[in-house]
């Protein structure tokens, strides 16, 4: 398992370092000559200023997209639930844009946005908990109800754009996912609050696991299965809302990737809950890293220097991709 762990923050770091010089304006060489100390003043603005905040964000919002992903397909034993299919992303997504409407947050006040999309998150999580009733303990229906939540919270985010339209920037950046334009306010409203709400996910990988177990189960074990999911269920909407307001929505994160970190580090959640944060940050980061070098690549095909391919619309077509691999392979698969 340490080897393992080992391979991983290995490989995070060379995804760290791939972001750092994939984008335009810096080659590998000139990175390392500002890090060591030289370049000019406009190299060390572009390295220290924009692209160092925005590799940061990059490994922590998807640290928190995964283990919120795996905290919500464990307390509500749902392999396909996931933060993009409850109801907590898009409702997230629909509180930062209606504050930003509203006037009360922007992107100059991320903590108003953080507690903004965190409502909103907390607004979807319930509506889905209200429409599931009885059936909560059903994948197929908590799925089912989770896509409709998030169309009746799409559709409500389009209605706040209809309203102010002036916001179709914004709401482009949340709904796609982003990391365009981070820099270290972000950062520094972001580690704070994923490492609190991380720290008391792992705290609860106790009772997780026994609700994974079944709620009969976690009973005769002297656990309180409400008030352990509803716990869960806080950290997770807490996590996934610190991620949207830093970096929007960013598709089938918290929805494969614990699956990966389970298929790697076990069942065992106090190991595969850091696990999942790990993969959760090597994949965001990787992928922004491949969407700046695609950008780079096809604004040269195109003779277009404005061209920019976001992260999250990589990783919705490539964890599109892996979902049908993942379905096709495993169709009743379980906890």
């Amino acid at each position: 398992m340490t080897r393992r762990f080992t391979a991983l923050a290995t490989l995070a770091v060379v995804c760290a370092g791939a972001e750092l010089v994939a984008g335009r304006g810096m080659s590998p060489a000139v990175a390392w000559e500002v890090l060591s100390g030289g370049g000019d003043l406009t190299e060390r603005h572009i390295l220290f200023q924009l692209r160092l905040p925005r590799m940061l964000v990059a490994l922590c919002a998807g640290a928190c997209l995964a283990v919120a992903g795996l905290v919500l397909q464990s307390a509500l034993r749902n392999p396909l639930a996931g933060p993009e299919v409850t109801g907590v992303t898009p409702g997230a997504v629909l509180g930062a844009v209606t504050a930003t409407a509203l006037g009360l947050a922007g992107w100059d006040s991320p903590l108003a946005v953080v507690l903004a999309a965190c409502a909103g998150g907390c607004a979807g999580a319930a509506l889905l908990w209200l429409l599931a009733g009885r059936g909560r303990g059903d994948p197929a229906q908590t799925a089912v109800h989770g896509v409709l939540v998030s169309a009746v919270l799409g559709g409500l985010t389009a209605m706040v754009l209809l309203v102010e339209p002036g916001e179709l920037g914004s709401v482009v950046q949340w709904l796609v996912g982003t990391t365009e334009g981070r820099v270290w306010q972000h950062w520094h409203l972001l580690w704070p609050w994923a490492l609190g709400w991380g720290v008391a996910a792992w705290l609860l990988a106790g009772p997780l696991t026994l609700l994974r177990c079944g709620d009969d189960i976690a009973l005769a074990a002297g656990l309180s299965a409400p008030r352990a999911r509803t716990l869960a269920l806080l950290c997770a909407v807490a996590l996934t809302a610190g991620a949207v307001a830093a970096v929007g929505a960013l598709g089938f994160v918290g929805l494969l990737v614990p699956h990966l970190a389970v298929a790697v580090f076990g069942a065992d959640l106090r190991v595969s809950l850091p696990g999942a944060a790990l993969v959760g940050a090597v994949v965001v980061c990787g992928a922004d890293a491949a969407a700046q070098l695609s950008s780079r690549l096809a604004a040269g095909v195109l003779d277009s220097g404005r061209f920019t391919l976001p992260v999250g619309a990589l990783t919705a077509c490539l964890g599109a991709v892996l979902l049908l691999v993942v379905v096709r392979r495993a169709p009743s698969r379980s906890f």
